[in-house]
């Protein structure tokens, strides 16, 4: 197994990962229990800060959930123990039709399946990320420009 460290990622780049990425996984809390469920998103960055847009189906487990939310997107490789994550956390709230009406053409997260027509938002209270690196940087770049 390689031996890995943690470093805690700037500000700057969970945002540069949010912008870059489309996939992410939204928690919220549903009859007391926590629930996962993969969505496609946008990050936008808003005059009065970030945010997460995404849009749902009406009347599903995320569209009824209540506001305290968690939002993570990441990159794993188990076969050399590094990867990255960042981890969203604050409030989800519905999106009304006349923001929808003025966003949507650039902002759209295009869900990969029909019917999502609930656009929600998560303002993010903290944004926090998270970095495994291999301790033997040589060995690992070695492994990278082979694959």
């Amino acid at each position: 197994m390689t031996d890995t460290t943690m470093d805690h990622l700037s500000p700057e780049t969970c945002s540069d990962l949010l912008r870059m990425h489309s996939i992410g996984r939204i928690s919220v809390i549903v009859d007391g229990f926590p629930v996962v469920l993969p969505v496609n998103y946008r990050f936008v960055e808003s005059p009065t800060g970030p945010v997460i847009l995404l849009r749902t189906r009406p009347g599903n487990v995320i569209d009824k959930a209540g506001v305290n939310a968690a939002f993570e997107i990441d990159s794993i490789d188990p076969s050399h123990s590094t990867g990255w994550s960042v981890l969203v956390r604050g409030q989800l709230a519905h999106v009304d039709d006349v923001t929808v009406e003025r966003i949507k053409e650039q902002f759209d997260p295009l869900p990969w399946l029909e019917g999502r027509d609930s656009w929600l938002i998560v303002t993010p209270q903290q944004i926090t990320g998270r970095r495994l690196l291999a301790v033997d940087v040589e060995w690992a770049f070695h492994i990278r420009g082979y694959l």
